[in-house]
């Protein structure tokens, strides 16, 4: 396959790349190098090629104005001329995209093979693929990096426009691609034009290369002129100069922490400069705004604030801070993802990081720091000083973050990349629910030549054992008479990122949020079933029984994004505050189902909704009979579906929720564990006869529910 990368901002060439020669020259291009470089080296991939502008500017130097340049990894930097050799900051790139776009066309009419498909970096480049598309056939996907609805000041017209390009890309990519699970799940659905079915997370790579022995030496070099005592822990920060990265409030919160400055010294790297007087506006007001603080507040010989560094210099910093227990800060206002946390989690340093955007999933899958207020400077010093005190904390932080941060490669995102470009441009059998397209009613033919459903839990059934799954996959690609779907507790969005890593094909349904919601594959990515939805909504007051709920002991909520129109998350001490919450809501007559699971997780879903349910609506779509239907789970949150399906099978490793079913008789128990165990199952009850059950029972009840769950 023959990707192109389409990145128009900053100055983008082969590394070592110039991290803040400019104000926009920073983590997307760590991003596009790091991807792009992945997918060169894989061999079911003929090009990797990035394009960018053309720039002729003295003072940047003479790599920017070449119109050919390849990486070590075999990825060619096209530079494409638009008239306009000039440097252009993102705001004045958009006079340019009418030039650009007609020099890319003309470059792409000019080669006898063109890309397979484009991946836009940002809005403008977007502009530029759909163009592309338009002409050449060509499918895009599209990467926003930071969105304009998240910055505010959506009064300004140049913000206005913006907003309106963000709008057009999401409406009219292939696919979207985000980092985090605040950007799939808050950020990009804040855009109405955004597709849900068409967004999917890919978690980026970081460098896990522990600095040598010269590049710790050089980056001591580095800020030896600026500090007093040498010795002290480093609390570092790297970021470009501009004001939502929030680098003057760190030194405000440095220099206000009673005890901070005379217990470790910040590092500030801000970009590259000449001197605090040059450079782009932002990046001259930043600096000015670190410079007076630190006047004020007498840190001078406190701080580190190099006007030029390396690479080489950014690993030697991160190896400062860990050898000599120091932190790292991000405390950006708003921060889309978070590149520099997972660096730094890779290097074994702990993080203290705003709770605003994709820091909050990083933190807590890597376990690596605290999450802090960016408004807030008595927070983020109590953060670091917390940090910096507690021993025992900075070393499970330093040692969990080095140890998960091992996962996210650029090798994983290649692979899982590679999958949705696939997905896109693959030719490949009718997907079940062409025939639901502009469809609101669940009453539709059957598909021809389906006889079985089949639907699965993923977490520790699918997942848990690589030749289990490897197994079930090869088992799954040749059947055309089976329809294989999940049924999951997950968001879609986390369900297919962790499908994609665990190599399983687009399902052809997801039930997903523990059974209240369900997506069907179509030819343009997932689409929701509308019809499921308003079954559901029926008689669901999700405000009165949070009302109902407060202040209950044992019962906490789970964070805002763990919620869904038809779901609300808690986190319980126990089966006891389970049982004390559906005696609650049925003392109030609130129609519910509640769902325990995990020992400590509990699910509060309108009555008509659960995994049960939505097996039985799905089954009712395709035309079949449950005795046609095979449901596969390992915990609590399975346990309805499970109960009502006629070949329902329990996985060897099921938890103890699922005792009571599996010595009723009422499951087929694997001897095997997780994907082994699910194939074990489904060719166990392919092979037996079982009695007919019609697919339109009338939900469970409440009733039924607490009999089984607790």
């Amino acid at each position: 396959m023959h990707i192109m990368a389409i990145a128009l901002g900053g100055c983008l060439r082969a590394p070592p790349v110039e991290y803040g020669i400019t104000e926009d020259t920073g983590g997307h291009i760590t991003y596009v190098l790091g991807a792009m470089e992945a997918l060169a080296r894989r061999e079911d991939v003929s090009h990797a090629e990035i394009v960018t502008r053309l720039i002729e500017d003295r003072q940047l130097g003479p790599s920017y104005a070449k119109a050919r340049e390849r990486t070590q990894s075999g990825v060619t930097i096209t530079r494409i001329d638009s008239g306009n050799r000039a440097y252009l900051s993102k705001e004045a790139l958009a006079s340019d995209l009418p030039a650009f776009k007609t020099a890319f066309l003309a470059e792409l009419r000019r080669r006898k093979v063109r890309p397979d498909i484009i991946h836009a970096h940002f809005a403008d480049a977007a502009e530029i693929a759909r163009a592309a598309r338009d002409e050449f056939g060509i499918p895009f996907i599209y990467t926003a990096h930071s969105l304009g609805l998240d910055k505010g000041d959506s009064d300004r017209p140049e913000h206005r426009e913006r907003i309106a390009a963000e709008s057009r890309a999401m409406a009219t990519a292939d696919a979207i691609i985000a980092s985090s699970r605040d950007e799939c799940e808050r950020q990009i659905p804040a855009y109405s034009a955004a597709k849900p079915g068409r967004i999917h997370r890919v978690v980026p790579g970081a460098g896990h290369a522990p600095a040598s022995d010269a590049e710790t030496d050089g980056a001591r070099e580095l800020i030896t002129p600026f500090l007093r005592y040498l010795e002290r822990p480093i609390v570092l920060a790297i970021a470009r100069a501009v004001h939502k990265k929030n680098l003057v409030t760190l030194v405000e919160a440095f220099a206000g922490c009673p005890g901070l400055r005379d217990k470790a010294n910040l590092v500030v790297v801000a970009g590259l400069r000449r001197s605090v007087a040059q450079g782009e506006r932002e990046q001259q007001e930043v600096m000015a705004g670190i410079v007076d603080a630190i006047d004020r507040h007498d840190l001078h010989g406190s701080v580190a604030w190099p006007r030029r560094h390396s690479q080489a210099d950014i690993a030697g910093l991160y190896a400062l801070a860990r050898k000599g227990g120091g932190v790292f800060v991000n405390p950006a206002r708003i921060e889309p993802y978070g590149l520099t946390l997972v660096e730094a989690a890779a290097h074994g340093v702990p993080v203290v990081a705003t709770r605003q955007g994709g820091p909050v999933d990083i933190v807590a899958e890597l376990e690596h720091g605290l999450l802090v207020d960016p408004h807030d400077t008595d927070d983020i010093g109590r953060a670091i000083m917390r940090l910096l005190d507690d021993r025992d904390l900075w070393q499970k932080c330093s040692w969990a973050g080095f140890e998960n941060a091992s996962t996210m490669d650029w090798n994983a995102y290649a692979r899982d990349f590679l999958a949705i470009a696939q997905d896109i441009t693959a030719t490949r059998r009718p997907s079940l629910p062409e025939r639901m397209r502009g469809v609101k009613s669940p009453a539709l033919e059957r598909p021809t030549g389906v006889e079985t459903l089949i639907l699965s839990d993923i977490d520790n059934t699918l997942t848990g054992c690589p030749c289990g799954a490897g197994a079930l996959r090869r088992w799954l690609r040749p059947q055309q008479q089976i329809a294989f779907g999940i049924a999951t507790g997950r968001s879609l969005h986390e369900a297919m990122r962790i499908l994609r890593q665990w190599e399983f094909e687009t399902p052809e349904v997801l039930i997903t949020d523990v059974g209240s919601g369900v997506w069907w594959r179509g030819q343009h990515g997932l689409d929701r079933d509308e019809a499921y939805d308003r079954h559901i909504a029926a008689g669901w007051t999700p405000q009165r029984v949070l009302r109902q709920l407060r202040g209950m002991a044992g019962l906490s909520l789970q964070r805002e994004i763990d919620q869904s129109p038809f779901k609300l998350s808690f986190t319980v001490s126990g089966p006891d505050v389970a049982r004390a919450v559906r005696e609650k809501l049925a003392k109030h007559g609130l129609a519910a189902k509640v769902v325990f699971s995990h020992g400590d997780m509990l699910d509060i879903l309108p009555i008509r909704a659960g995994k049960a349910g939505a097996m039985k609506h799905v089954a009712r779509v395709l035309g079949l009979p449950l005795q046609q239907v095979i449901a596969i789970g390992d915990s609590g949150n399975d346990l309805d579906m499970l109960t009502e399906c006629p070949n329902a099978v329990l996985v060897g490793n099921h938890d103890a929720e699922l005792s009571a079913l599996a010595t009723s008789g009422g499951a087929y128990v694997a001897r095997s564990h997780h994907a082994g165990g699910a194939l074990e199952g489904i060719l166990h009850s392919l092979s037996a006869a079982r009695p007919s059950r019609p697919a339109d029972d009338p939900p469970i009840s409440v009733d039924s529910n607490v009999r089984t769950a607790a």
